[in-house]
């Protein structure tokens, strides 16, 4: 009999490793392993919450997990995403548990589902997610304002509510949609250089369609979710309209804005965040000049006004938590400093460029350059956990990512580096809880 016990960490992940290599003998262990999973043999175990006293990691894990199913069983992407539901969440728990994750964070190809009820043409590859037709766009300045509601009770919106009921069902942790924010929305249905020509050229349009989009298809999506879920959270990702490819002020102008807009009036607003706002570093940009020839010596704490009013705009749309993504490119001490003044955890995410084994140029220098910066992700958190004001749990039962998120693995993942940053996770001494209270 196969248990999933057998694999605590880091014999998963060693599992993994064999299998990705194309060991035969890994590939009928995984076989056994999946045959379980999706059997329910595991069921018991992914009701385990994470400890609460732990600094502890997540991982978004859909695309490994189809990477696995098409291997073993020759599972293709719109069978895997849209037809069984428990064989979605069993096979994305039982790669979580493989990796060594103690807390479960259920994902989808989000971006894909959000534009997809709304008649968007597709593209299902055979092993990998699905995504828009980027030759096909679904709307432009003429007919935008004609999209309607579509119907969330059937096709994409069906499969999401039945993939939440499911890990509800399997882990106790209350459902989580995710859904494109209003930017990135219209940048997969609109096109995204015609939007940002837009954003340029005539900002009055772009902000007219995203409110559009928030008043016909999110905001009715939100709604339907919460009259379905009444315990459930809302995730809006937003990758397309942060600060690195649209700039700080029209992150904050246009896609900032639309949520908030959005969000207006909305009993359940306290229960939406989004956390992938991506590039903080560009905040701190000096435009050119004469001022831009006396440079500040590295290092130095130069002025951080301009990355202080992101941050402000940035917790607006997410009170819940502070997040660091590696995209951001500022050094984590400055997100454990926000995380404790305003109150809240703090979450540090690891790019998935940065455990791409296709990637890496020198693996040695690459592994000592990543557990450092593990090591110093997990002393923050751990900092941040003993400084704030946190429920007993932790919020392990909540259903965003925290601690140490990597914000993508997949087939490709370089499963050495993985290994590296959980490591540290699983060395950090327990977090004093109530520390904070004892010092007060």
């Amino acid at each position: 009999m196969t248990r999933i016990e057998d694999y605590a960490y880091p014999s998963g992940l060693h599992l993994l490793t064999r299998w990705q290599t194309g060991d035969a003998d890994a590939k009928q262990e995984m076989a056994n392993v999946f045959d379980a999973a999706i059997a329910g043999d595991f069921d018991e175990n992914f009701a385990i919450l994470a400890p609460a006293d732990e600094v502890h990691a997540t991982a978004s894990v859909h695309m490994l997990a189809l990477a696995v199913l098409h291997d073993l069983y020759g599972t293709e992407s719109w069978d895997y995403y849209n037809t069984d539901p428990y064989r979605y969440v069993r096979a994305n728990l039982a790669v979580s548990r493989l990796l060594g994750m103690k807390k479960f964070y259920m994902t989808w190809a989000l971006y894909a589902f959000t534009c997809e009820p709304l008649g968007q043409k597709m593209m299902y590859p055979d092993k990998f997610p699905p995504g828009s037709d980027p030759d096909v766009t679904l709307i432009n300045r003429e007919n935008w304002h004609l999209l309607d509601t579509p119907d969330f009770t059937t096709g994409v919106p069906k499969a999401i509510d039945d993939i939440l009921r499911v890990t509800q069902k399997l882990t106790g942790v209350p459902p989580l949609l995710q859904i494109s924010a209003p930017y990135s929305l219209a940048a997969d249905i609109y096109g995204q250089e015609p939007l940002l020509a837009d954003v340029v050229n005539d900002p009055e349009n772009v902000n007219a369609l995203l409110d559009h989009l928030g008043y016909k298809v999110l905001g009715p999506w939100m709604d339907h979710h919460m009259e379905t879920f009444p315990d459930g959270w809302i995730e809006l990702s937003d990758a397309s309209g942060s600060p690195f490819f649209i700039g700080p002020e029209n992150c904050k102008n246009m896609s900032i804005r639309s949520i908030r807009h959005m969000l207006r009036d909305k009993p359940y607003a306290d229960r939406v965040f989004d956390n992938n706002y991506r590039g903080d570093f560009v905040s701190e940009v000096k435009k050119k000049g004469r001022a831009s020839r006396r440079k500040a010596p590295e290092g130095a704490n130069a002025d951080r006004g301009n990355l202080l009013e992101l941050t402000e705009a940035k917790v607006s749309v997410n009170p819940v938590f502070i997040m660091r993504l590696e995209a951001d490119k500022i050094d984590i001490s400055f997100y454990e400093e926000q995380a404790i003044a305003r109150n809240i955890p703090l979450t540090s995410g690891i790019g998935s460029p940065q455990i791409d084994r296709n990637s890496i140029e020198d693996l040695d220098e690459t592994k000592a350059q990543i557990g450092d910066e593990a090591r110093s992700f997990v002393a923050a958190i751990k900092r941040v956990c003993e400084a704030i004001d946190l429920p007993d749990d932790n919020h392990v039962g909540a259903p965003w990512p925290s601690h140490v998120y990597f914000e993508d693995v997949n087939g490709q993942s370089q499963f050495e580096l993985v290994e590296i940053i959980m490591d540290e996770v699983y060395n950090c001494p327990l977090i004093e809880m109530g520390a904070q209270k004892l010092s007060a």
